[in-house]
């Protein structure tokens, strides 16, 4: 099972085009920063695509 799940994901980004496009820039930003929201070890991914993945899930990006 994937997580977070598309369908909700999708309650908080409008369209898959936009996650796409948010979750790899947020992707890229861990990988060239190291700044990381949550402490990794609660993280339950450990690729950056799924981190931002579960930040966007958690609410602790804000898309406007």
């Amino acid at each position: 099972m994937i997580y977070p799940s598309i369908d909700k994901l999708l309650n908080i980004v409008d369209s898959k085009y936009a996650l796409v496009h948010i979750v790899s820039r947020r992707a890229r930003q861990m990988h060239e920063d190291g700044f990381y929201q949550m402490r990794e070890r609660d993280y339950k991914c450990k690729k950056n695509i799924g981190r931002a993945l579960e930040e966007v899930a958690n609410g602790l990006i804000h898309i406007k």
